[in-house]
C-alpha cells in the first residue's frame, strides 16, 4: 500500500514537471518547428478538412501531382492524431504540439508502470520517466513527429509486453499486440529497433526461464501476434507497395551511412552544449558543421546531441558499472541492448552497422544509423533507474563514496577529452563554458546520490521524489529546454494557418477560383518561397507540383524533377521531359500559376520574352502564369502510342498536338485508327474530391476523355455506371475511351482492391502466352465516324464484353465466315 502511494506521488511528480517543461509549446509561445509544421502541422491539416468535409483523406491532389495518403506512413491517418483531426476542422499549432508532447507524458508513464510491476522503487521509475521524456532525441528532434509517435507506442509496448510474459495473461497480450502494431504503422527506425528490442525480450525471457518459461508464455504471445498483425497488415501492404513504386524504396549502405553518428558526438552524453547548438551567441561547430572531422555526413545539428543528464549518466558508471549493477540479471538485457543501440548509431564507424544492414530484415530501408539515438535515450533512462533504485534499497550502511571517486575521474578525463577535440578544432573557448557548467551539474548529481546513501532511511519518498525531481528537471529544462532546433515563434508559419492573412496566399485563391462545371483546375508551383511553403497546399487546397516528403511516386518525379522539399529556387531541378516552365509537359499538367522569391529568369535561363507573365507582386515573391497551361480535362479524338520511359529519358514528344492525340503505351481496348482526330466535345468537371472525379462529356464521335491527375494502379474508373479500364496518357496521366453522346464518368480510389489486385500481380503473375494466335477481327456493325467524316473500321482484336459494356456497345457480333470477313477487309 506504501509502495502504491509512493507511485502515486511520483507519477503526480513526473505530471507536473511534464506540465512546467512543455509550458512554453503548451501556452503557445513558441512552436515546434521544422518537420512538426512543414510537413506534420500540413498532414493533419489535411486529415482534419477531409474527415470535417465528408471526404475520404485517402488521397491528396496537393502535392506533387497526387499521392496516396493511405500508404503515406506519414500521413498520420492510423495515428491517434485521427482524434485531433474529428475535434477540429482546422487544428491549431498549440494543439499539434500539445498532441506531439503528449505522447512523451505517455510514454514517461508506461516506465513508471514497468518499474511498479517489478516492485522497484518508485523514485527509480520517476527517473527513468523524465529521462525518456526530456533526454536525448526525445527533447532534441521533437519535431519529428512520427518518431515521437514510435518511441512513445515502444514504451508502451515494451510495458505490456513485459507485463505479459511476467503474468503469462493473454488479455494483456492483446493490448500489448495492439501498442505494438501502432508503433509499426508508422514505420520508421525507431519502430524497427524497436520491435527488434521486443523481439530480444521474449527470447531472454525464455532463456531465463527455460522449457516452463516457453511454455507458460505461448498462448499470449500467439495472441499478441495475432493482434499485432491485423492491426498492422494492411497499412503495411499499402506502404510496402507505395515505397516500392517510390523515389527509394531501398538506402544503400553508403547512402545510409551518411546519416551515422559521428563518434565525436558521444561527448554531448556528458557536456549537453558542446558544439554550441543550443547557445545561439555559438556558431555550431560540431562535427556536422566541421568538414575536417567528417565529410558526407547529412545529419542537423540536433541530430547529434545525446544528453540525457547528468545524474543518469553518473548512475550509469557509479555505482552502475562500478559495482556491476547494469550486468544484474534483471538488465542485463537492457544492458546489452543499450550497447548495441549505440554502436548501431554510429553507423559507418564501427562493424556493427554493416552486419546490421545485411542481415537483420527492414534495415535497408531506412537512411539514418543515427535514429537509434532515440532507443539510446530510453535505454539509459530505464538503466539509470534501475541503479537509483538499487541505491534507495541498498542495505544500511553502504558507501558509495570510492563509486563516486571513480566516476569522478573518469569524467574528468572524459573533459579532458572533450577540451582536447575542442582546441584542435580552434574552440576551445567556446567549450570551456558548457565543459565548466556540465561539470557543475555533475557536482550536483554526486551530491544527491551522497545525500540518498546518508539520509536514504530518514528520507522518505516524498523527499527522494522532490530531491530528484529538482535537480533532473532543471538540469534537462536548461540543457535540452527549448532552442533554435525546437521552438521558434509560431508567426514564422503563419502561411500554414488556414485562416493566413499570407498575400501570395489570397492572391493564389483568388486565381485558382473556377466557375462550377469548369474543365480546369489549375495546379500552381511555389518555388522555393522558404522551407515551411512547400505542403502549405494541403492547408489551402491548392494543387501544386512539387511538395515536402521523401516518399514520392518515382513516374512523377522522374518526369517533373521534385526533390524531398524546395526551400529555395536552387533546389529547383530540370529534367529531360521537363526542361523548362515552357514545355509540353507543364502545359499538360495545368501548371498555370508559379510564386517564385526571385525572378524567374534566375530560375529557368531558357525562358524568353513572353513564355510567362508577370501578373503579381508580393511581399514574398513573384506570381507569373503559364497561359498554356491546359485545362485539367480534355476530350481528345485520337490516339498515338508512344514509348514513356524513352521519353523521360530523352525528353522528346512525338509530333502530334495533345488536343487531337493522346499518347498511349498500349493499344486502346476498342479498336480505332491511330492518329491524330480534331474532334469538339462539351467536357465539364461536375466533381473534383479527394477520392472522386466525376466528369460529364458530350460529344458527336467517339474518343478519350483525358484526365491529367497522376495514373496509379488503385484508381479505378466508370462510364455511365460500367466499369471500364483506365489507361495511362501522356506519360503519367489518365485516360478512358468513350463512344459518342452523352455520358458520366466517374473517376474513384479504391486503395483495398486496388491494393489487393497489385499484390496478386506480385505474387502470381498472369502468364503472357507468347505464341497465342490472334483472334480475327469482327466485322463492325456500324462504323464509328469522326467529326471530320472519316471511316474508322475497326481492323484489330474484339475488345472483351466488360469493355463493351463500358462503353455501351451492346453484345459482342457473332463470328462471320472467312470469306465473308475477307471481302470486308478487301474493302
Amino acid at each position: 500500500m506504501r509502495k502504491a502511494a509512493g507511485y502515486r506521488l511520483a507519477a503526480v511528480a513526473f505530471v507536473c514537471v511534464w506540465a512546467v517543461l512543455c509550458w512554453p509549446w503548451l501556452s503557445g509561445a513558441v512552436t515546434i518547428p521544422f518537420d512538426a509544421k512543414a510537413h506534420f502541422q500540413a498532414q493533419i491539416q489535411f486529415l482534419a478538412q477531409a474527415l470535417h468535409s465528408g471526404q475520404s483523406p485517402f488521397w491528396t491532389h496537393n502535392v506533387f501531382g497526387g499521392s496516396p495518403q493511405v500508404a503515406d506512413p506519414q500521413s498520420l491517418i492510423f495515428s491517434p492524431a485521427l482524434i485531433l483531426a474529428l475535434l477540429s476542422p482546422s487544428p491549431s499549432f498549440r494543439a499539434v504540439d500539445a498532441y506531439v508532447l503528449a505522447h512523451l507524458l505517455v510514454g514517461g508513464l508506461a516506465l513508471m508502470m514497468f518499474f511498479r510491476d517489478r516492485n522497484w522503487h518508485p523514485v527509480g521509475g520517476l527517473l527513468a520517466a523524465l529521462v525518456f521524456a526530456f533526454g536525448a532525441s526525445a527533447a532534441w528532434r521533437v519535431q519529428h513527429v512520427g518518431q515521437i509517435a514510435s518511441l512513445a507506442f515502444f514504451a508502451l509496448s515494451f510495458w505490456l509486453t513485459a507485463r505479459m510474459l511476467q503474468r503469462s495473461s493473454m488479455l494483456t497480450g492483446v493490448f500489448a499486440g495492439f501498442a505494438a502494431g501502432m508503433m509499426v504503422l508508422e514505420p520508421d527506425q525507431v519502430a524497427l529497433l524497436g520491435a527488434y528490442i521486443l523481439i530480444g525480450m521474449v527470447v531472454g525471457h525464455w532463456l531465463s526461464g527455460g522449457w516452463a518459461a516457453l511454455r507458460a508464455s505461448l498462448p499470449a504471445i500467439g495472441v499478441a501476434s495475432v493482434v499485432g498483425a491485423a492491426t498492422i497488415a494492411l497499412p503495411l501492404i499499402w506502404t510496402w507497395l507505395f515505397a516500392e513504386a517510390t523515389t527509394r524504396p531501398a538506402i544503400d549502405l553508403t547512402e545510409a551511412g551518411r546519416g551515422s553518428l559521428h563518434p565525436v558526438s558521444l561527448l554531448t552524453a556528458f557536456f549537453g552544449d558542446l558544439f554550441g547548438a543550443q547557445d545561439p551567441n555559438v556558431d555550431f561547430w560540431g562535427p556536422y558543421n566541421n568538414p575536417n572531422w567528417a565529410k558526407e555526413l547529412f545529419l542537423s545539428q540536433n541530430m547529434g546531441q545525446v544528453y540525457f543528464g547528468a545524474l543518469p549518466v553518473l548512475l550509469l558508471i557509479a555505482p552502475g558499472l562500478t559495482r556491476g549493477w547494469l550486468w544484474d540479471r534483471a538488465v542485463r538485457p537492457l544492458t546489452l541492448l543499450f550497447a548495441f543501440m549505440v554502436l548501431f548509431a554510429l553507423g559507418r564507424y564501427t562493424p556493427v552497422f554493416d552486419l546490421a544492414y545485411d542481415y537483420l530484415p527492414g534495415v535497408k530501408v531506412f537512411r539514418r544509423p543515427a535514429d537509434a539515438t532515440f532507443l539510446v535515450g530510453a535505454l539509459g533512462a530505464l538503466l539509470s533507474g534501475y541503479v537509483l533504485h538499487r541505491i534507495l534499497t541498498a542495505e544500511p550502511g553502504t558507501s558509495f563514496r570510492r563509486d563516486l571517486l571513480i566516476g569522478a575521474v573518469a569524467l574528468l578525463l572524459i573533459a579532458g577529452v572533450a577540451l582536447g577535440v575542442s582546441q584542435g578544432a580552434g574552440h576551445l573557448a567556446d567549450a570551456g563554458k558548457p565543459v565548466a557548467l556540465a561539470l557543475g551539474w555533475f557536482l550536483a548529481a554526486g551530491a544527491v546520490i551522497l545525500a540518498l546513501q546518508r539520509w536514504r532511511g530518514a528520507v522518505g519518498p516524498v523527499a527522494a521524489a522532490v530531491l530528484i525531481t529538482g535537480v533532473v528537471a532543471a538540469d534537462l529544462g536548461v540543457n535540452n529546454g527549448p532552442n533554435e532546433s525546437t521552438a521558434l515563434p509560431p508567426q514564422l508559419y503563419d502561411v500554414l494557418r488556414r485562416e493566413t492573412r499570407n498575400e501570395t496566399v489570397a492572391v493564389l485563391k483568388q486565381l485558382t477560383v473556377q466557375p462550377a462545371g469548369s474543365p480546369r483546375r489549375d495546379r500552381i508551383e511555389l518555388l522555393g518561397m522558404g522551407f515551411e511553403w512547400p505542403n502549405a497546399a494541403m492547408v489551402h487546397g491548392f494543387d501544386h507540383t512539387l511538395g515536402y516528403n521523401p516518399l514520392r511516386l518515382a513516374d512523377f518525379s522522374e518526369a517533373v524533377g521534385t526533390r524531398d522539399g524546395i526551400a529555395s529556387p536552387s533546389e529547383r531541378k530540370f529534367t529531360p521531359l521537363f526542361p523548362s516552365y515552357r514545355c509540353r509537359l507543364a502545359n499538360l499538367l495545368g501548371l498555370r500559376y508559379i510564386a517564385s522569391p526571385v525572378p524567374i529568369e534566375q530560375v529557368d535561363h531558357t525562358l524568353r520574352d513572353g513564355d510567362l507573365q508577370l501578373i503579381a507582386r508580393t511581399k514574398d515573391g513573384y506570381i507569373y502564369e503559364n497561359p498554356r497551361a491546359l485545362p485539367r480535362v480534355q476530350f481528345v479524338g485520337g490516339w498515338e502510342l508512344a514509348d514513356f520511359d524513352g521519353m523521360k529519358q530523352g525528353g522528346s514528344w512525338p509530333e502530334v498536338d495533345p488536343q487531337q492525340a493522346v499518347l498511349l503505351e498500349v493499344e486502346p481496348p476498342l479498336a480505332t485508327p491511330e492518329g491524330p482526330v480534331a474532334a469538339k466535345a462539351d467536357i465539364k468537371l461536375t466533381r473534383y474530391e479527394n477520392t472522386e472525379v466525376e466528369i460529364e462529356v458530350t460529344t458527336a464521335a467517339a474518343g478519350f476523355v483525358v484526365l491529367n491527375d497522376i495514373w496509379h494502379p488503385w484508381w479505378r474508373a466508370e462510364i455511365d455506371g460500367a466499369e471500364t479500364e483506365i489507361l495511362k496518357a501522356n506519360v503519367l496521366f489518365r485516360a478512358v475511351q468513350v463512344p459518342a453522346g452523352t455520358h458520366k464518368i466517374r473517376f474513384s480510389f479504391h486503395p483495398v482492391a486496388g491494393a489487393l489486385a497489385e499484390l496478386r500481380e506480385r505474387v502470381s503473375p498472369a502468364p503472357v502466352e507468347d505464341d497465342a494466335p490472334l483472334p480475327l477481327p469482327p466485322l463492325p456493325e456500324e462504323p464509328l465516324v469522326a467529326q471530320t467524316g472519316t471511316l474508322l473500321p475497326s481492323m484489330l482484336a474484339q475488345p472483351s464484353q466488360a469493355v463493351r459494356d463500358s462503353l455501351r456497345l451492346g453484345p459482342a457480333p457473332a463470328i462471320v465466315a472467312r470469306d465473308l470477313m475477307s471481302s470486308a477487309l478487301a474493302h
